[in-house]
């Protein structure tokens, strides 16, 4: 089959790629920057035309619809995209709706509760209205949380039970949900492909168990033999809780206030004709942790919910241009001789950040993002998706890779990162290997007078910081 999907390089289109290509289907996938594509993971289906990638945005420019589609997912959200999330969603649908010409549409959407809809949910069930407009059969797939490494979800869970011992909650941890593992989502996915009794239906899916999600974080612990201890309390606001789980895990604000709004309801799925249509054996929430950890001990996270721009503050623009401005800006470059072999350098400099830290006065990186936390920045929380692997696109710390070529067999290895933090102006760090040095150079555009003002306020750190920094990752430390 000829399949379309959207959403190619996102949190569950990287999950599922890898299992409609081994499945022999041939894919077109659609990404609004082929740049943040990591094509050298799927050279060989490329090569052979199995794979093909089309560069567009459902509120921007569109290529052709490719000609004989058999089925298209559709897996586009901008939850934590801001206030205008709901817009968005409703108009990348309706561009969606009047651009697809297929014979199946699949759709993978949030289960719908009893009561008023929190706006993340009600958004969900607008796009689904939408599609469903349109003379193409619509396969709706509705789950609760999604537990896999990388998930938001997941990785939020894991935020709070891991850094936290003692835990004050609000009231709705008292509320049900049924977690369901990301294999089984991408078993139902693909399951319902061409599937005649599934066209036009909709469908809940969930894991076999029924959780509170305070027991969420008590069976995270659990799994993780980690002793944490819980106390429920009624005074925690929707907007308390949004800023407490804000400023706790490596949530950006308007995710966690899309996620509190959502859980005030219980998501437990009512419908389940899914499980003899696409039979398969369901994971429990343990096992599913225990999945995950596979996955992350081995460095084996195809995709995380950080690379999504919705966790920082960049705007997309920022990755359509590799070139860092060379006019009206500050710089500070530093260039040092490679004391040790190319490849130890190269492999120095793509390890930056993350659990390993940075190599010059770490401790002020830390702070750093401290201090952008609570001015409402990402952070440093976000860490990266692979210790030594980066991709343009990808989240490191509260940065963002712009370009990313540590091919060795080039004359000159180059990473370009962007900053997300919150400051008054742009800032980019950009590293070349070339011949036998290194060079590191720290760019920052200004804005207005506070902007050359919060340059110098921080050069004498930089002083420090810099050159001891380019002289470490020049010996490969």
């Amino acid at each position: 089959m000829h399949i379309l999907l959207t959403g190619a390089n996102g949190y569950i289109g990287m999950r599922l790629l890898p299992t409609l290509l081994e499945a022999g289907h041939r894919v077109t996938g659609i990404v609004r920057s082929i740049s943040r594509f990591p094509s050298s993971q799927f050279q060989q289906f490329l090569e052979s035309n199995q794979l093909t990638l089309l560069e567009g945005d459902f509120l921007g420019d569109l290529p052709p619809v490719p000609a004989d589609l058999d089925a298209a997912y559709y897996l586009l959200h901008s939850m934590g995209a801001g206030s205008d999330f709901a817009q968005r969603e409703a108009d990348c649908a309706r561009r969606f709706a009047e651009w697809i010409h297929c014979k199946q549409v699949i759709y993978l959407s949030g289960l719908v509760p009893e009561g008023p809809l929190s706006a993340h949910l009600a958004s969900r069930e607008k796009v689904n209205d939408i599609l469903r407009q349109g003379s193409i059969p619509v396969t709706t797939l509705r789950a609760s949380i999604i537990v896999g490494s990388g998930s938001a979800s997941f990785e939020i869970i894991r935020d709070l039970a891991e850094k936290l011992p003692f835990m004050i909650t609000p009231k709705w941890t008292a509320n049900r949900c049924q977690p369901i593992a990301i294999r089984n989502v991408i078993g139902y996915l693909t399951g319902v492909l061409a599937q005649k009794e599934t066209l036009g239906e909709e469908f809940d899916i969930g894991g076999p168990d029924v959780l509170s999600y305070r027991n969420l974080l008590l069976g995270y612990a659990k799994a993780r033999d980690l002793k944490r201890f819980i106390i429920p309390v009624p005074f925690f606001s929707p907007g308390l809780s949004s800023r407490w789980l804000y400023l706790v895990t490596a949530a950006s604000y308007p995710l966690a206030k899309s996620l509190v709004q959502s859980l005030a309801n219980e998501t437990i799925c009512h419908d389940t004709r899914i499980q003899s249509l696409v039979p398969q054996d369901l994971l429990t929430y343990q096992q599913s942790i225990e999945k995950a950890f596979v996955r992350i001990a081995q460095n084996r996270v195809p995709s995380s919910w950080f690379d999504s721009l919705a966790s920082g503050n960049l705007p997309p623009e920022f990755l359509q241009s590799v070139q860092v401005p060379a006019h009206g800006v500050l710089s500070d470059q530093q260039t040092f001789p490679l004391t040790t072999g190319r490849q130890n350098a190269i492999n120095a400099v793509w390890s930056l950040g993350g659990t390993k830290g940075w190599p010059s006065m770490n401790w002020a990186w830390k702070l750093r993002g401290w201090m952008d936390r609570i001015l409402g920045g990402t952070g440093i929380r976000r860490g990266r998706r692979h210790p030594a692997e980066l991709f343009p696109g990808d989240a490191l710390d509260f940065w963002r890779v712009l370009l990313s070529d540590p091919d060795p067999s080039h004359p000159t290895a180059r990473l370009i990162l962007v900053a997300e933090m919150k400051m008054p102006g742009e800032a980019w760090l950009q590293f070349e290997i070339t011949g036998d040095q290194l060079i590191q150079t720290a760019t920052f555009r200004p804005r207005g007078l506070l902007g050359r003002a919060y340059w110098y306020a921080v050069l004498p750190l930089h002083l420090i910081l810099f050159p001891r920094m380019a002289k470490r990752l020049a010996a490969g430390d």
